[in-house]
């Protein structure tokens, strides 16, 4: 067995490693009642939908474990916030699209069990091309438990309606790497550029657009991801669901 194989089952045994985006809260349960998610598109009808986990075009290579239909699902709540950012933006010429939302904990365990198979790189050179897959943990990029199981966060980005195509946000949803992070490039508090070598001002400009919408209607971001977003007040802090990722009755 290599010593990254041995320092892993060290970590899962005591419960080091943590899965997802970046989540270390300790206290937590789980839950499989679905009864307070919504389908988004029920919500927003007219966001665009990338549900890339439920296809092969992710950093994984495979549909992820508990993704049985290409839909988003997220608390009643979240999704009600989100509706508010949609209206504001389609004013601006946007809608938003999405790449994931809720995501149950199976997925997480599959994020896992890829990440500590590190002769799987398949899609290195399309998600982490400058890493090493065996600093994945170390760093972070992969954890034992994702915000997005509690139902609350969701990952997106702008597509424009005059132009009919993906607003260029200077980098790609999942990309492992400090181009990813809301500062590359500038001032993600004050909206400021500053970095003429990282990406362009259009671009920069491109990032803080969703973001002050998404700020501005009750949603909070995180350093390491332009694209990743998480309500406030979310519902659930401390509960990580566990139903597959489906299309829902409409309430």
């Amino acid at each position: 067995m290599s010593m990254f194989m041995k320092l892993f089952s060290v970590f899962v045994l005591t419960g080091v490693i943590l899965v997802g985006c970046c989540d270390k809260n300790q206290k937590y349960k789980l839950e499989e009642d679905s009864s307070q998610f919504v389908t988004i598109s029920d919500v927003v009808p007219d966001v665009i939908l990338e549900i890339r986990y439920f296809s092969t075009y992710n950093f994984v290579g495979t549909r992820v474990d508990g993704y049985m239909e290409p839909t988003a699902l997220l608390t009643k709540q979240a999704a009600d916030s989100l509706k508010v950012v949609s209206d504001e933006l389609r004013q601006q010429g946007y809608v938003l699209k999405i790449f994931d939302a809720y995501r149950p904990q199976m997925a997480v365990d599959h994020f896992v069990r890829w990440a500590a198979d590190v002769s799987d790189t398949i899609m290195k050179p399309y998600f982490y091309p400058d890493l090493d897959k065996s600093v994945l943990f170390e760093q972070e990029y992969i954890m034992k438990r994702s915000g997005h199981t509690r139902g609350s966060t969701v990952d997106l980005t702008l597509f424009d309606m005059a132009k009919e195509k993906d607003v260029d946000m200077g980098g790609t949803f999942d990309w492992f790497g400090y181009e990813s992070h809301p500062d590359f490039g500038g001032n993600p508090e004050t909206g400021e550029y500053l970095n003429s070598d990282s990406i362009t001002a259009e671009q920069f400009e491109n990032r803080m657009i969703l973001r002050r919408a998404m700020l501005s209607h009750g949603f909070k971001g995180i350093d390491s991801e332009w694209w990743h977003f998480t309500l406030v007040n979310e519902p659930f802090p401390e509960t990580y669901f566990t139903f597959p990722v489906r299309q829902l009755k409409s309430k």
